[in-house]
């Protein structure tokens, strides 16, 4: 896919804006706005095979695009304004992030009170089955199916060797630093691997 040509300016997320941060990740050249090329490039980065990267792609963008270009008409493209993306919030989720993308740490900590039984700082595959279930809103799929996919590849990716997603780990998806330090890991995985 095409990538947006740049004007020098780089868009930096708002601080406090955890889903911006979130987002900004997969804004691979920085110019606030996320192509399907790039969500496949991050997802790439971050550890993830050629068959999710390309279904993350499609889907987030198709899905996320429309949703955070108020105003602006159709584009094939399908790209995600960074600084909008608070208004493809969806239904069924944890509400750790509020209507405008700030981190609620009550939500946050709420996840781990109501949901983390086996381990206070963890969760299993059953509890996170049980957070999805108890967040689900009637006739919401759309919403649900993006929380359960959000969530799945979270435990996909970064489960323990006992199958616990930790609370540091989670936390640090909703502010986007865990990207970072997924594609660090693959950048020395693969540095150890060509230099044994």
């Amino acid at each position: 896919m095409a990538s947006s040509v740049s004007t020098g300016v780089k868009f930096v997320p708002e601080e406090d804006n955890f889903l911006q941060r979130h987002v900004a990740f997969f804004d691979r050249n920085k110019d606030g706005i996320v192509y399907p090329s790039e969500t496949f490039q991050g997802f790439r980065a971050i550890g993830c095979g050629y068959l999710l990267s390309t279904v993350a792609s499609v889907f987030i963008n198709l899905g996320l695009s429309r949703k955070t270009r108020p105003g602006k008409g159709f584009s094939f493209m399908f790209p995600i304004e960074v600084k909008n993306i608070h208004l493809a919030k969806h239904g069924s989720d944890s509400g750790v992030y509020d209507k405008d993308g700030r981190f609620v740490a009550s939500k946050f900590e709420e996840i781990f009170a109501k949901h983390a039984h086996t381990h206070r700082d963890a969760l299993t595959n059953q509890e996170l089955k049980e957070l999805l279930n108890a967040n689900k809103e009637p006739n919401d799929r759309k919403g649900w199916l993006a929380a359960y996919t959000e969530w799945k590849i979270l435990h996909y990716l970064c489960k323990d060797k006992n199958g616990l997603l930790h609370k540091d780990t989670v936390r640090a998806a909703y502010d986007g630093s865990l990207f970072e330090k997924l594609e660090q890991q693959q950048r020395s995985s693969k540095t150890s691997k060509k230099h044994p």
